[in-house]
């Protein structure tokens, strides 16, 4: 599979966001929802992480 430059920049955006996620979560306090979705410009599912009170 051929990534583009736009693709790169969301897939390693993400892994930046992952590493952030459990600092903040922590900070919060609120529990984690894990939930799949379909990114039309990667072509594939991905997970999106939200933290919700």
């Amino acid at each position: 599979m051929k990534m583009s430059r736009r693709g790169f920049l969301v897939s390693s955006g993400a892994a930046l966001a992952i590493r952030g996620v459990p600092q903040v979560a922590g900070k919060l306090g609120g529990r984690r929802v894990l939930t799949l979705v379909y990114d039309k410009a990667l072509g594939m599912m991905r997970a999106v992480e939200r933290v919700v009170p």
